[in-house]
Formats: structure tokens, C-alpha cells, sequence
């Protein structure tokens, strides 16, 4: 690995073996535009993007636990709100943790709860998970190199 020495003013070169740099890379190599690809992911992490916002870790922290997505998907099967004991019987889980395991997913934004009394219901927020998902999935296919969908591709081209 060579080692770049910064140095201010004028006559401020890279260092080390590749002193002929900027033959090869003339200005504005690497920085993107609306055509362009960024050049290394140095570049590619300084450029914003709709999927810098959309990738929440809370989200896919709360899904990712088997536990957890077997919850969410009795609720979504369900079709209606459903509480906390409802959830419990179906999964077979004890109820405490059916409730410390709902209230990560409401937090993350996938559930929405109310309470009635003394009993707490659980509803997918199915609009909203949608949107994401689906804003998700457009970021991802916004990054996607251009021809990848060619030939059986990523992106679902045939």
C-alpha cells in the first residue's frame, strides 16, 4: 500500500510511486454526476442517496429475529389488530415475551399499538411498511449499474 502525504499549497502532489497521478486521472475523475458512477466507495459513501435515508437499521434489527417476523406475520394474517394474549396463543410464546418482542417492532415502525382499557392491541401499519419497502426496493434498483438487468440480471430483466 503506498501512502499519500498531504501537503498544503501549490505544489501539492501525491507522494510515494504514483507521482504521475494526475496523467492518468484527469480532473474530475471519480466524482459523480447524474450519469456517472461514483469510482471507489470512498466516493460512493460521500455521494447522498434516497437509500442512505430508506436502509434503517431499527427496521431490519426488529424483522431480522425469527421470533419477531413470525409475530409480524400472524398480525398481518390476522388482518386486524390483535392483543397481546391473541398473539401469544399463536405463536406459542410466552406472553411477556410476546410483549417486549411487540413493542421492538412497534418502535421500529412496523406495528402500531392501542390501548383499551387494560388490554394493548397490535396492528400492522401495512401502508406505511409498504411505502418503505417498496421506496426501498426503487433506491436499490436507482443504484443498480447500468446494463445489469441485461441477460438474466439482477434486476429482474429476462
Amino acid at each position: 500500500m503506498t501512502q499519500i502525504n498531504k501537503r498544503s499549497g501549490a505544489d501539492s502532489k501525491p507522494a510515494g510511486r504514483h507521482g504521475a497521478r494526475d496523467a492518468r486521472h484527469p480532473a474530475g475523475a471519480g466524482r459523480t454526476t447524474k450519469t456517472s458512477r461514483p469510482a471507489t466507495p470512498k466516493h460512493a459513501a460521500a455521494r447522498r442517496a434516497p437509500i442512505d435515508s430508506l436502509l434503517n437499521p431499527d427496521l431490519f434489527r426488529a424483522l431480522c429475529d425469527p421470533t419477531r417476523a413470525a409475530l409480524v406475520a400472524c398480525i398481518a394474517k390476522c388482518g386486524r389488530g390483535c392483543s397481546v394474549s391473541e398473539v401469544a396463543e399463536c405463536c406459542s410464546v410466552d406472553l411477556s415475551v410476546v410483549s417486549r418482542h411487540l413493542g421492538v417492532l412497534a418502535r421500529a415502525g412496523v406495528l402500531e399499538s392501542r390501548k383499551e382499557g387494560r388490554t394493548v392491541y397490535y396492528a400492522v401499519r401495512y401502508t406505511a411498511l409498504v411505502t418503505l419497502l417498496r421506496s426501498l426496493a426503487n433506491a436499490f434498483h436507482e443504484c443498480c449499474p447500468e446494463g445489469c438487468g441485461q441477460g438474466g440480471g439482477c434486476c429482474g430483466s429476462p
